[in-house]
C-alpha cells in the first residue's frame, strides 16, 4: 500500500513530494482498480495546483483586505485579525483518510452494511476548506466594568459580522455556498437571510467545546472554493491550544482505534487501506522528516518553512483597538 509517510524522508521539496506521491497511488489505483485511491490522487492534485499556481491569491486576499478595511472603520474599538492559509499536506491527508474512516464506520453502524464505491466516491466530493480565512476578534476588557456585558457586546459583535460578510463577499465575485442544513443556527443575532449559509458551532455546544462560525464560498474568478472561519479570541484559544486543538494526540487515537475494532479486518479495503495511512500519519515523529525547508526539534518545536505541517500562510492583517481607554457606551 502507497502511504504519503514513504515519501517525507528523501530530502525532497514538498512539490516532489506531492508529485512521487500522486505518481505511484495513481499507477498502483489503476493497477489494482482502486476507484478510491484514483479520488485520493483528484483530490492531491487539488493541493499540488494551489501551491504551485496561486497568483490568483493576490487578488482573492486583496478582497478578503477590503472587509479587513470595512471592519476597522465599523469597528474601530475592537481587536482583532484576518488570516489565511492553505491547508497543509499532513493534516489534508490526514483529513481525506480521516473522513473515509468515519464515512465508513457511520454507515456500518446505521446499516449493518458497507457502502457502495459510488456512494463513498459521492461523499468525498466535500472537501471545501484547501483554502481558508480565519477572522478572530476580541472586546478589550477595558471598554467594559463587567465581564458579562463584555462577552455579549462581542458576541453581538462577532453575529453583526457574519450578517454583513455574505453580502459583501458576493458583491466581489464570491457566491456563499448553502450549508443544506449542517449545524444550522439558532442564534438570536444571526439574520434569517445568512442563516441557511452557516454551519454554527457556537448556538449548539460540542463535546470537545469548539465553537466558531463557518461560512463556505465560491470563488468565481479562481474557481476555487474557500471556507471563512469567524470566532473570538476566547474560541480560538480553545480551537488552537485548548481541549478543541488538531494535537489531541492520544484522545484522536483512541477514536480512531474504536473505529477500527467496530470493522472486521479484511471486510473493507478503502477502510483498511485508509484507517492505515491515517494511523502512520499520527504516529509521525517530525523530528526525522527530511522535506526540504521544513524542519522540527519534536513535535511541537517546529520550523515549517514550506507549509508542510502548518499550512502555508496567505496573509495577516492585524487591528489593535484604538481605543483602549474608552468606555463603549
Amino acid at each position: 500500500m502507497i502511504t504519503l509517510n514513504d515519501y517525507l524522508y528523501s530530502g525532497d521539496t514538498i512539490f516532489k513530494v506531492l508529485q512521487n506521491y500522486i505518481t505511484d497511488l495513481r499507477e498502483d489505483a489503476r493497477k489494482t482498480k482502486n476507484e478510491i485511491d484514483l479520488t485520493h490522487c483528484n483530490f492531491l492534485i487539488q493541493i499540488r495546483e494551489l501551491l504551485e499556481h496561486n497568483e490568483f491569491l493576490t487578488t482573492q486576499s486583496q478582497q478578503v483586505r477590503e472587509f479587513y478595511k470595512y471592519m476597522t472603520k465599523e469597528y474601530p474599538y475592537l481587536a482583532f485579525t484576518v488570516k489565511g492559509r492553505i491547508k497543509s499536506l499532513i493534516r489534508a491527508e490526514e483529513k481525506f483518510n480521516g473522513y473515509i474512516v468515519k464515512y465508513i464506520s457511520d454507515y456500518y453502524e446505521e446499516y449493518g452494511k458497507y457502502p457502495t464505491t459510488a456512494e463513498l466516491k459521492r461523499s468525498l466530493s466535500c472537501f471545501r476548506d484547501l483554502i481558508a480565512y480565519r477572522i478572530v476578534i476580541s472586546m478589550p476588557k477595558c471598554h467594559y466594568e463587567n465581564e458579562e456585558e463584555r462577552q455579549i457586546a462581542e458576541l453581538e459583535c462577532l453575529y453583526g459580522i457574519a450578517n454583513v460578510l455574505p453580502g459583501f463577499l458576493e458583491e466581489r465575485g464570491f457566491t456563499a455556498e448553502p450549508a443544506n442544513g449542517v449545524m444550522e443556527s439558532h442564534s438570536p443575532l444571526m439574520d434569517d437571510n445568512v442563516r441557511p449559509y452557516y454551519r454554527d458551532y457556537i448556538s449548539d455546544s460540542q463535546p470537545d467545546e469548539y465553537q466558531s462560525l463557518h461560512i463556505t464560498f465560491y470563488d468565481n474568478c479562481s474557481r476555487s472554493y474557500i471556507e471563512v472561519q469567524i470566532r473570538t479570541k476566547q474560541m480560538d484559544d480553545i480551537a488552537e491550544i485548548g481541549p478543541a486543538n488538531h494535537l489531541g494526540y492520544e484522545k484522536k487515537q483512541e477514536k480512531e482505534r474504536a473505529r477500527r475494532n467496530a470493522i472486521p479486518r479484511g471486510e473493507c479495503i478503502y477502510f483498511d487501506e485508509a484507517y492505515e495511512r491515517g494511523m502512520k500519519l499520527l504516529g509521525l515523529d517530525l523530528a526525522k522528516l527530511d522535506v526540504n525547508m521544513f524542519a522540527a526539534m519534536n513535535n511541537s518545536l517546529i520550523n515549517d518553512g514550506c507549509g508542510l505541517f502548518r499550512g502555508r500562510l496567505i496573509l495577516p492583517y492585524e487591528h489593535l483597538s484604538r481605543f483602549q481607554n474608552d468606555l463603549i457606551d
